[in-house]
């Protein structure tokens, strides 16, 4: 493990902190991008999850290109083009909304977790790598705390400036045709060009930091434990614990997409008004930082990494049977509470499956981040079950999920293991 002065580390630290607050931005903006783009594109809900699908399946597409690219940049300067990639996506938003064109909002999001996946295969095995792996779990809770307190923000002031007249604007449309009708979603879908123009600029400001920071660089093969093991590996393939992460990884960002970026629609299905259910991703996202804050306490001190995946998996099964069994806005609570279930997840992940990986660290970082697309096909599953059935019995999809994580946590880390 590299090993890095106090004063250095607090700056290391600090940084990716804030690179995890952009992360957190712009990820958990897709929550209130559903509904809007539903209404302003005029789309079913299952054409509305494609959000989350272009979003998502950059992780899938570009994350072995991103391994190239960090192998050639390195972690810190690949930081820096993942910021600047991002900010490409963010202007997008500008001729997509002029042209109210849906493709081109997909475009955009596609772009934008182009630069979002190699941020994230650069900062997570950094943060992992930072310190001792035995208390990475705690790092990476801390840094998810940046990225959910971010995500609060966003939806916050994007509810406010994309539905802030959401009733007048939900009336004037069902009261027109024609012209008239595409006159007023024109108007309804500009409002994202200046939230999104002032975040490109944002994301450059932030790459020319990186860039001048001096972040100190991480080589994970450094001090690595297990170079006897990982000397007789011949690629990322031999080494089944990481194999099954990266299925556990999907799974995860799977029911965390759906959890947070289906419950405004579940809202207004259970009676709750356009801007009140948008906000219920806030609550979301509270009920992370609370278990984030559990987590940076109670690991690895109290809990080890594998039981606390495990516990994540037993309550989010929990949570799911009563959010079925209940409606209104006790159902609501119990999908909010699927959020704290999943907090622990992510952290548990990283450095159960990152684990001896030594000089394959980087190729195994991308294939985790790989896995990051189950946050673009099981919500789009979910929004196809939806429309057949109702957008409640559709969480009956997060059960089978649930219990691949809980099988990954008692036993799938340890596979191909030396005992």
């Amino acid at each position: 493990m590299t090993q890095t002065k106090p004063s250095s580390y607090l700056m290391s630290i600090t940084i990716i902190g804030i690179l995890f607050f952009i992360f957190g931005f712009v990820t958990w903006l897709n929550s209130v991008l559903i509904p809007f783009l539903k209404q302003a594109c005029e789309l079913t809900d299952f054409q509305a999850y494609f959000v989350t699908l272009a979003f998502y399946i950059s992780y899938f597409v570009m994350a072995i290109p991103s391994s190239y690219i960090l192998e050639k940049t390195g972690f810190t300067k690949g930081m820096a083009v993942g910021l600047a990639v991002m900010a490409v996506g963010s202007l997008i938003f500008i001729p997509a909304a002029l042209a109210r064109s849906y493709p081109l909002f997909l475009l955009g999001l596609f772009i934008q977790g182009t630069g979002l996946t190699l941020l994230q295969t650069a900062s997570n095995p950094y943060v992992t790598n930072l310190g001792p792996i035995e208390s990475a779990a705690q790092r990476i809770s801390i840094m998810g705390i940046c990225n959910k307190v971010a995500g609060m923000i966003g939806i916050y002031v994007l509810v406010e400036l994309l539905f802030g007249d959401a009733s007048s604007a939900s009336q004037a449309t069902q009261s027109l045709s024609g012209s008239d009708l595409a006159a007023e979603l024109n108007a309804m879908a500009a409002r994202v060009i200046v939230p999104y123009s002032i975040m490109a600029a944002v994301l450059i400001c932030l790459s020319v930091l990186i860039l001048k920071s001096n972040l100190p660089e991480i080589n994970p093969a450094d001090g690595e434990t297990g170079t006897s093991e990982t000397g007789k590996k011949k690629s990322i393939f031999d080494f089944p614990h990481l194999i099954l992460g990266a299925v556990c990884l999907f799974v995860y960002v799977g029911v965390e997409v759906i959890a947070i970026d289906t419950i405004g629609l579940y809202g207004q299905y259970q009676g709750f008004d356009l801007i009140t259910s948008s906000k219920f991703g806030i609550y979301s996202l509270i009920a992370l930082v609370v278990c984030y804050l559990v987590g940076i306490i109670v690991m690895p001190k109290y809990i080890s990494q594998k039981n606390a995946l495990a516990l994540s998996a037993i309550l989010g099964v929990i949570f799911t049977l009563c959010a079925l069994a209940s409606s209104g806005g006790l159902s609501i609570f119990f999908i909010v509470l699927l959020s704290f279930a999943n907090t622990l997840i992510w952290p548990c992940i990283w450095p159960l499956a990152l684990d001896k990986l030594g000089s394959f660290t980087k190729t195994g970082s991308a294939l985790l981040i790989m896995g990051i697309a189950g946050g673009a096909i099981l919500p789009l599953a979910y929004g196809a079950i939806a429309d057949i059935t109702n957008r409640q019995t559709a969480y009956l999809i997060t059960i089978p999920l649930y219990l691949y994580i809980l099988f990954y946590a008692i036993k799938g880390h340890k596979a191909g293991k030396a005992a």
